[in-house]
């Protein structure tokens, strides 16, 4: 494993060596080492490494990430894993807002709590919380699964379109657009295997489920006054 002194070498030194790594390379495992809440560390990553972040990071971690595996062991501020398109990102500890942003694909595995907005506009990302999540989390969601299995805020899945949520706990409240759905065999087996993943020992019958009702997707005059 190869150790970088966040510290001692900086950040732009740490991620230029982590975009530095091909596809192909040996040096596949790396332990980031004091972050003192850092921003941006080991964003745009495009390789099949495994980065452990030993600390909490600032804004954006895991950012833009592609193929690479990301463990922070602490918790992480506002965006981390934005943009995300392929790979995993875990997070031992909570996660400030808008956790897993826009993300196109991969995994996002909170082990602690998300706060508001988590998984706004997400476009395909699969997003697992343990704990609990903020108000008006998976806003315009489009695609991709969000799974809480502690309680969610206010205005849940407001203006969604095609993901799926899954709630274990209680939901302050529904945004628009947004209902409580028939949980089909299928959907079971999606939520078991998401479960799995994210290292949940919760039941897949627990859970409910949310989606849209469709009812945003056509101009209605009524809705213009």
């Amino acid at each position: 494993m190869q150790t970088f002194d966040l510290e001692a070498q900086g950040l732009r030194a740490l991620n230029a060596t982590l975009h530095a790594q091909a596809s192909d390379t040996n040096q596949t495992a790396w332990e980031v080492v004091n972050p003192r809440g850092s921003h941006a560390i080991a964003v745009g990553l495009d390789a099949p490494i495994e980065v452990t972040v030993k600390g909490s990071t600032g804004y954006y971690c895991g950012g833009m990430n592609k193929q690479a595996t990301i463990n922070v062991h602490g918790s992480v501020g506002p965006g981390v894993a934005e943009n995300m398109v392929s790979g995993t990102v875990v997070i031992e500890g909570d996660a400030s807002q808008y956790a897993g942003a826009t993300a196109h694909g991969g995994t996002l595995i909170i082990k602690g709590n998300a706060s508001s907005r988590c998984g706004i506009s997400m476009k395909g990302v699969d997003i697992i919380v343990h704990g609990n999540i903020g108000h008006m989390s998976a806003f315009m969601a489009q695609s991709g699964n969000l799974v809480v299995c502690g309680d969610a805020g206010d205005a849940l899945g407001d203006s969604l379109y095609e993901a799926r949520l899954f709630v274990r706990g209680s939901v302050k409240s529904l945004g628009a657009d947004c209902i409580e759905k028939e949980m089909r065999p299928e959907h079971l087996e999606i939520l078991r295997d998401l479960l799995e993943r994210g290292g949940c020992d919760a039941k897949a019958e627990e859970f409910k489920r949310y989606g849209s009702a469709r009812q945003l997707y056509n101009f209605n005059i009524d809705n213009a006054y």
